[in-house]
């Protein structure tokens, strides 16, 4: 059975390696021949997919992608980069010292997603090139999962083993009494010596951000021309009348784009905007119209509706502030040679609104259009505005129609806060403290959390199930029942004993040493999180052997699983920044060993310390 158990194991790690297939796959692969070959029977064999750890994990998912929705990730980005100034130095150390922190709490891919456009663009606007800073932001993402417990899955696996062990669990801030200097290291590492090990690569990824694209589309549309906000004023006939009433677009040929409430009341069901108000809509007194239409219309409407006009912020503020959020945004639409509008007149608002969105200016040959009805040529271009989901099924309505960028990446770059960013810290607040005074299990906590957020619609259903690393979930679902083989069969105590026997007998240091050298090369070639499956039963067994406190060990687990420096698959974090900076597998080796062997060092020194044995 123990051969058996030995050749399953290798041909899996085998898999992992290769590559062929993805994690999940290998995983799922593994745990269906555990099951033929007899050594696990059924409820042992898909335990994993009830186990808390997995449960947790998937929660925390929608937690992070709660907080990246709607603007705390991309606030907190843009934040680190206005901090760096115009010092290349400095935004390393923020950046890095940034998605570390992030990853404490939001998902290590997440902040990497979030801070890799940013970061790429305050690279080049500095003169240097992106290579030079992406990849201390994926080690400092990986390093500041170690901050609390559920910063990265190793965590939670390594704590949830300890728990069905007999032991008690990692409370939520207890890594990061090894996590901190860990970070702190890395941040002198990267500011002092590993800046100069950093490569030069140049690559072809100056990135299009949402400030040079509001600048590129004031250039080529004129957008601030003819845009306006009016007040509706006590003595306005408008108060409590519908805008179908007076079909104002046709009589004054002025769209209202946006509406906004002096008085909102969500229990009443008055949201504080109505970003696209439709002939029913009702408006009352002091509520703020956007308009957009010629001058000459605009003191027409104001004269005899009795409107005041407010100042504008400067327009570049004013569409990223007011027109764009988590859940409206703007684009760009091109008209390609073979679209079936080619030729066609249109009035072009109307058209558009057929799919629920604004059409805000068009554009031709880099030159505004200002009639409302044209006859469209290929190349035209049109600047439009909707809800994300409405602008991305546009693709599907026309496949000649051309998104430009995009607008999924361009909304989790929107930075302004609303109500629901702050229901959505509040559920990430809530689960840590659940979590620190033990009020209910891990899992339970998280999945409080996340229903907060699905509920109160920080989320949509859609997007949640989106953000999910399913292939990660579903890999340590599958994982997990080889760690129970390995223990049912006994494979585990014979490389526990091996371990225990050429190192333990020595010092348990060595032990720990050794333990962390095996799990790291491991991490290296797959998934930290399936490393940490595998290796957690041996590093209970081995301490229990020796009849010494497991905690120690299960801490150099969760750290070198974590810390996959030298390889570009050994995390997603990784492999993120691969393409983005140009890096060659030589680059993470030369970059990341130095690293790693102060890691180790420093973790040798520090847990005998705080988890003594």
């Amino acid at each position: 059975m123990i051969a058996t158990m030995l050749i399953i194991l290798t041909l899996t790690i085998a898999l992992f390696v290769w590559g062929k297939f993805t994690p999940d796959i290998v995983a799922l692969l593994s745990m269906l021949s555990l099951f033929v070959v007899g050594i696990l029977d059924l409820n042992e064999t898909l335990s994993g997919f009830s186990n808390p750890t997995v449960i947790m994990i998937g929660a925390l998912f929608i937690i992070g992608e709660g907080l990246s929705q709607t603007g705390w990730t991309a606030l907190a980005g843009q934040k680190f980069v206005k901090w760096a100034g115009k010092s290349v130095p400095k935004l390393l150390v923020i950046v890095t010292m940034g998605s570390g922190f992030l990853s404490g709490f939001v998902s290590n891919t997440g902040t990497v997603a979030t801070l890799l456009p940013v970061t790429i663009s305050s690279a080049w606007n500095m003169g240097t090139l992106p290579s030079k800073i992406l990849l201390p932001v994926a080690f400092g993402s990986n390093t500041g999962g170690l901050l609390t417990l559920t910063g990265t899955p190793p965590n939670i696996i390594v704590s949830n083993a300890l728990i069905d062990s007999g032991y008690e669990g990692f409370s939520f801030f207890e890594f990061g009494l090894i996590g901190l200097p860990l970070l702190l290291i890395s941040l002198v590492y990267f500011r002092y010596f590993g800046f100069k090990l950093l490569p030069n690569n140049k690559t072809n990824n100056r990135p299009v951000d949402i400030e040079s694209t509001m600048h590129k589309w004031i250039e080529a549309y004129k957008i601030d021309d003819d845009y306006y906000r009016l007040r509706i004023r006590s003595l306005s006939p408008l108060i409590n009348t519908k805008i179908g009433d007076w079909d104002i677009e046709k009589n004054y040929n002025i769209s209202i784009i946006r509406l906004r409430r002096r008085h909102p009341n969500v229990l009443k069901g008055t949201q504080p905007f109505i970003e696209f108000p439709i002939p029913n809509t009702e408006m009352r007194y002091h509520d703020i119209i956007t308009v957009k239409g010629e001058t000459e219309a605009i003191n027409r409407l104001m004269i005899t509706f009795r409107l005041g006009l407010l100042p504008l912020e400067p327009i570049q503020d004013e569409l990223r502030h007011n027109l764009i959020n988590q859940e409206v945004g703007m684009t760009e639409v091109i008209v390609t040679p073979k679209s079936f509008l080619v030729g066609r007149e249109f009035t072009l608002g109307n058209y558009f609104k057929r799919f629920g969105v604004q059409l805000l200016a068009a554009s031709r040959n880099n030159k505004p259009l200002q009639d409302k009805k044209i006859t469209i040529k290929a190349g035209d271009a049109f600047l439009i505005r909707g809800i994300w989901s409405d602008i991305e099924a546009l693709k599907e309505q026309h496949e000649n129609l051309v998104i430009c960028g995009s607008p999924e990446g361009m909304a989790k770059n929107v930075d302004n806060l609303t109500a629901k960013s702050y229901i959505a810290l509040g559920a990430l607040l809530l689960m840590i403290l659940l979590l620190v005074f033990k009020i209910v299990p891990g899992a339970i906590a998280a999945l409080i959390s996340a229903g907060i957020i699905l509920l109160t619609g920080c989320v949509p259903i859609s997007k949640a199930y989106k953000g999910i690393s399913w292939t990660s979930v579903i890999m340590i679902g599958a994982m997990i029942p080889m760690g129970l083989a390995l223990q049912k069969t006994g494979t585990a105590q014979i490389i526990a004993n091996g371990l225990v026997n050429y190192l333990g007998i020595i010092d348990p240091i060595l032990l720990l040493g050794g333990i962390f050298v095996l799990t790291t090369a491991f991490s290296q070639v797959i998934n930290n999180s399936a490393t940490a499956v595998l290796m957690a039963p041996i590093a209970v067994i081995a301490a229990s052997t020796l009849q010494i406190s497991p905690e120690p060990f299960m801490i150099v687990v969760a750290v070198s699983a974590s810390t996959a420096f030298l390889t570009p698959v050994g995390t997603t974090t990784n492999a993120m920044v691969l393409t983005a900076g140009g890096y060659k597998f030589m680059d993470y080796f030369k970059v990341g060993a130095p690293l790693l062997l102060i890691f180790l060092v420093l973790t040798l020194l520090l847990v005998p310390i705080i988890w003594p044995f």
